[in-house]
């Protein structure tokens, strides 16, 4: 099982170590074997391996879209059980009314209605950020950490730091914020200069653009989270000891009209990070790829892990259930609302390292 786990090692950085000028296919068949070759885990048979290059090469994109969708839901459900264990008193008590409040308005930041109900909001272990972040290394093999860059130049400012071990194809951190689709940018803050000065703010291919940028470090609470308070973070901000880096709290400066009503969210959630992942220099390999990620918002149970909140309504797209998860499929079966979020995969094994990804090679602005 060893050499066959490092054959798959050798593909991987042979992957990893293509021009960046590489094409969406070329990218989803990466993200592909990538995912595929994770969730069969080091124990996986040869040929089975062997299958997967060969599937990734004869497959059709959206083919492609689809089982890759299927192998983060799968990493993401996994985490989300990881995080209950860690923070919820006694799972065994908990229900999945009592896990999400009702998400009929509550995930909308640009839509009016009655505030969430926080008596929904379930008892969890009074742990802090720290805390929990260490509690998740314990239980996955790794936590993240922001701290100096050790990027090469005087202006790399604050990075993304892998704290422990995680395979290749290894859902490694998620994009939080606010969620803007395109009817909705003359709502982002700048507009319409959406990316200038904005180190925090992403586009993804379909033109979904997530600010990350009210989401800060995150928090130390569960609590009803709307993005109105948006942290200043400055480039090179120092820390203060274990309670992390100081921030200066602010409200945005025109409020929406209508705005209020947020959804529960784990503020303490130790893998949404990703936007303090720096670009990678020039000469520079990635060690992550950004991979979009359509999270179902069917699964209430999940939602509360997802550091993501939708201006206006989430986006109703075509699904097809495949066993317990939810897919987009140009056949549908049925039209699911989904928040259109953003995760970066570990494109070989990492260890204790700065994390890099390079935008500009997966179709991605920041």
């Amino acid at each position: 099982m060893t050499s066959l786990f490092n054959k798959f090692q050798e593909v991987v950085k042979t992957l990893a170590e293509s021009p960046t000028d590489v094409t969406s296919i070329r990218d989803l068949k990466h993200l592909f074997i990538l995912t595929s070759c994770n969730r069969l885990g080091r124990n996986a048979d040869k040929a089975v391996t062997k299958d997967i290059i060969e599937m990734a090469n004869k497959s059709y994109a959206a083919e492609l879209q689809k089982k890759i969708q299927e192998n983060i839901h799968f990493q993401i459900t996994n985490f989300c059980t990881a995080m209950n264990d860690i923070l919820l008193p006694d799972a065994r008590k908990r229900s999945r009314k009592e896990e999400a409040p009702p998400q009929s308005d509550a995930f909308a930041v640009g839509k009016s209605g009655p505030p969430t109900d926080r008596h929904a909001i379930p008892e969890t272990r009074q742990l802090n950020h720290a805390e929990v972040s260490q509690s998740l290394k314990d239980r996955i093999g790794y936590t993240l950490k922001v701290k100096p860059s050790l990027m090469p130049h005087q202006k790399a400012g604050q990075g993304l730091l892998i704290n422990g071990e995680a395979d290749a194809g290894t859902v490694i951190a998620i994009y939080p914020g606010i969620i803007y689709g395109p009817a909705y940018y003359q709502y982002i803050p700048g507009y319409p200069r959406i990316h200038a000065r904005k180190p925090y703010m992403i586009t993804r291919h379909d033109g979904t653009v997530i600010n990350a940028q009210p989401w800060g470090f995150g928090g130390e609470i569960r609590e009803v989270w709307d993005g109105l308070t948006v942290p200043e973070i400055t480039p090179n901000v120092q820390s203060t000891g274990k309670d992390g880096p100081q921030l200066v709290w602010r409200v945005l400066s025109k409020p929406l009209e209508g705005i209020g009503v947020g959804d529960v969210l784990e503020r303490r959630n130790p893998l949404a990070l990703a936007h303090f992942a720096n670009q990678a220099a020039l000469g520079m390999h990635q060690n992550v790829m950004a991979c979009p990620y359509d999270f179902p918002l069917t699964e209430m149970d999940m939602r509360t892990y997802i550091p993501n909140v939708s201006f206006a309504n989430p986006e109703v797209v075509n699904t097809r259930r495949f066993g317990s998860f939810w897919f987009s499929s140009k056949n549908s079966e049925s039209n699911v609302p989904v928040l259109k979020t953003l995760v970066l995969v570990a494109a070989r094994a990492l260890c204790d390292e700065e994390v890099l990804v390079d935008y500009k090679s997966t179709n991605m602005k920041r």
